[in-house]
C-alpha cells in the first residue's frame, strides 16, 4: 500500500490548524477513511524554542493548561452564559504548528484517492497554504515519513 504525504505550516494561527483539523475529522467519517487518512500535528512551543527558561515554561504551561481545564468546566456548567475570551487567549501556545496528513489507499481505491488529492489543496483552510502531495518517489519522501512515524 503506497502512502502520500502533504505537510501543512500553519505558522501561529491555530484557529486555521482547527478549522483544517476539523475538516479533516468530517472527511474521515463522511467517506469512511479511518485507517486511510491518518494526521498528526506538530506543535513547536515557545517553550521549545527558548530552552533557558525551560523549568519555569513548563510550570506556567501546567498552570495554562489548569485554568485551561477550569474554564471549560465553567463553560459548560454556564449553559449559555458567554464567557469573555479575551483573557483566556493570552494562555493558548504561541508556537508554530505544522500538520502531517498521511493518505494509504490501496491499489483497487484510485478513484477515492485521486479525489482526495484535487480536494484537498482546493478546500479552505488547505488552499492558502499551497500544498503539494509527496509520493514515494519525490525525494522528499523519506524525510515526511520519518518525521511522521517520530510524531505522538
Amino acid at each position: 500500500m503506497a502512502h502520500i504525504y502533504f505537510s501543512f505550516d500553519f505558522g501561529t494561527d491555530e484557529e486555521k490548524a482547527q478549522q483544517a483539523r476539523h475538516k479533516l475529522e468530517m472527511w474521515k467519517q463522511a467517506f469512511r477513511l479511518d485507517k486511510k487518512m491518518l494526521y498528526k500535528f506538530e506543535r513547536e512551543s515557545d517553550a521549545e524554542a527558548s530552552s533557558e527558561d525551560g523549568a519555569g515554561k513548563s510550570e506556567e504551561t501546567e498552570k495554562a493548561a489548569n485554568r485551561a481545564k477550569t474554564s471549560k468546566a465553567a463553560k459548560s456548567k454556564s449553559h449559555g452564559k458567554k464567557k469573555d475570551d479575551a483573557d483566556g487567549e493570552g494562555d493558548a501556545p504561541t508556537g508554530n504548528v505544522k500538520l502531517y496528513l498521511r493518505l494509504a489507499f490501496s491499489g483497487h481505491e484510485k478513484m477515492t484517492e485521486e479525489r482526495l488529492l484535487k480536494k484537498i489543496p482546493s478546500e479552505e483552510p488547505f488552499s492558502e497554504l499551497s500544498p503539494k502531495a509527496v509520493k514515494d518517489q519525490d525525494a522528499e519522501f523519506g524525510e515526511l515519513e520519518a518525521k511522521f512515524d517520530s510524531l505522538d
